[in-house]
């Protein structure tokens, strides 16, 4: 998508989180469109930016993965505030907390207000999985496990894609498909949910699992941001507090039509609460 013909798109705050730089199911040149055409006053980076775990057992790092580092350091540079909470995967920028790193925040959490009064809880989200937080083997075993399934989806795609078909995720489909993940991703709901309860927060934003969504958990507002290796989706505030889940391929999609046509128009997003479908 050439992203000089449309009007950039203004948010208040935006949230991404698992974007794996370092791994080959990083979706690098997506998430450059989107920091291309979209700004916000506050850009919150929630974990597993970098893959640390990945890069130690093999280096890969494309120009790509280096051009969205230098996006985020420059959109700090010209004023965003720009807030990295890290992750599982890049656990070691947690001793840093507290410091700032190229005019990038660093914290393990934070409270952040929205315009209409909200207080929000940011967190990656690792903490309250048990694979991840009492079995790190058998964490690195299905991340090994994952990235074996992100290969098969891209050339899944390249098929798809020379069919005239738009894109679709086999690992999102597989996990939203089989019981025990549905069950696990409810359990960390209620978990995260309970974890802002007791901050006094109205809601919490993480990350970790790779789901987008925004829905409320036994009265306080659960948000996800979802991942940059399989949906590539963000969480907006706009700046009336409301939020909104921008799906970014469907986004790319809907304007990429939309630009085909006499009339072209600005950036559009694309709001859900409901996980993507085949």
């Amino acid at each position: 998508m050439n992203a000089s013909l449309h009007i950039k798109r203004r948010y208040r705050t935006i949230w991404i989180s698992d974007i794996h730089l370092g791994t080959r199911g990083c979706k690098a040149d997506d998430l450059l469109e989107f920091l291309k055409v979209t700004e916000s006053e506050t850009l919150y980076l929630v974990g597993d930016i970098i893959d640390g775990w990945r890069l130690r057992r093999s280096w890969y790092w494309p120009q790509s993965h280096n051009d969205v580092v230098q996006k985020l350091l420059r959109k700090a540079r010209k004023g965003t505030r720009v807030v990295f909470v890290p992750g599982n995967h890049d656990e070691f920028a947690r001793d840093y907390h507290g410091l700032l790193f190229g005019d990038i925040q660093v914290v393990t959490t934070i409270l952040h207000d929205t315009a209409d009064g909200k207080r929000l809880l940011v967190l990656h989200g690792d903490a309250f999985d048990g694979v991840v937080k009492h079995a790190r083997w058998l964490a690195h075993l299905g991340d090994s496990a994952y990235t074996m399934a992100l290969a098969l989806n891209h050339w899944l795609n390249v098929v798809r894609r020379a069919l005239g078909f738009p894109y679709w995720s086999l690992s999102a489909y597989l996990k939203h498909k089989v019981k025990n993940a549905v069950q696990y991703i409810a359990s960390f709901e209620d978990a995260m949910a309970e974890e802002a309860r007791r901050h006094g927060a109205d809601g919490v934003v993480c990350g970790h699992i790779h789901h987008a969504e925004k829905r409320d958990v036994n009265g306080v507002l659960y948000c996800n941001d979802g991942d940059w290796v399989e949906s590539c989706t963000a969480l907006a505030e706009n700046f009336d507090g409301s939020l909104e889940i921008i799906r970014w391929l469907e986004v790319e999609e809907n304007t990429c039509a939309y630009s085909s046509s006499p009339m072209h128009g600005s950036l559009k997003s694309t709001a859900s609460s409901a996980p993507s479908t085949p």
